[in-house]
């Protein structure tokens, strides 16, 4: 049975419960993979999630910064929530859905204004992360698998508003490139959005320093849908749903959806 999955940044889950609300309404994906929810666990404002079906969750939280969770329509087992590179942050959590498929949700960190770990630790951090997530595909390779979230990075040229001028500012540096390429590569991810769009400009992040973001555009993609190659040929249907943004006090990311025929 087909089922669509979108991932989508909240920037807090409680002060943004309406806007989740109007999403499961209006696009109704069967599950939905949160990040930053800047709350405990127990604080998540679930009963108008179950109310709409998402009766099932698997998440880590921590009050007031990071946050996964997974919402889900699909029965589903919390199967790991690591903690790379030990910083004590909840970013990762991994739920088995019925279909035995597994959806890993990263948070990856931001990294701060310089591009540089000898003065900036935010930025020595976010490449542990992505090197502790490379060690752990490597180790264990995965199947039947989906990775999702914010990882903070966007690697292609056409994912950013203008690449040159954005070579040195973090999220699109060519460490930071490597870095995320080599975690695909080690679990032999299938980048699902830019294999259903393969051209053009796309983003997913828009800052809120710009009033008018919608008209200037100046976008990134940092959000992303992968896949392992047994079931990234299922996938149809990428999507950023752009309007979301200029939604009431919005994230300043859209969510981003995919549907998977397994």
């Amino acid at each position: 049975m087909p089922f669509t999955l979108a991932t989508w940044n909240i920037n807090s889950v409680r002060l943004r419960e309406e806007i989740v609300l109007r999403l499961m309404r209006e696009q109704a994906p069967d599950v939905l993979c949160l990040q930053e929810c800047k709350s405990p666990v127990d604080k998540i404002p679930l009963e108008g999630f179950q109310a709409l079906g998402y009766t099932h969750m698997v998440a880590r939280g921590q009050k007031g910064y990071n946050g996964v969770a997974i919402l889900s329509k699909i029965p589903m087992e919390d199967v790991s929530g690591y903690d790379y590179a030990e910083l004590g942050h909840a970013r990762h959590v991994a739920g088995k859905l019925a279909n035995g498929v597994t959806i890993h949700n990263f948070y990856v960190p931001a990294g701060g204004d310089k591009p540089d770990r000898t003065i900036n630790e935010k930025f020595g951090q976010k490449l542990d992360y992505l090197r502790d997530m490379q060690a752990g595909f490597l180790a264990e390779k995965p199947e039947r698998a989906i990775l999702v979230g914010d990882l903070n990075i966007a690697p292609r040229e056409d994912d950013v508003w203008d690449h040159k001028k954005l070579l040195k500012v973090v999220s699109h540096t060519p460490i930071e490139v490597e870095a995320l390429a080599a975690v695909q590569a080690a679990g032999d991810w299938v980048d699902v959005t830019r294999a259903d769009i393969p051209e053009g400009k796309l983003y997913s992040w828009w800052s809120y320093r710009s009033p008018d973001w919608d008209t200037a555009d100046k976008g990134r993609r940092l959000d992303h849908v992968w896949a392992t190659p047994d079931i990234a040929g299922l996938a149809s249907g990428s999507r950023v749903v752009r309007d979301v943004r200029g939604w009431e006090k919005p994230s300043d990311h859209a969510p981003v959806f995919a549907t998977f025929d397994v």
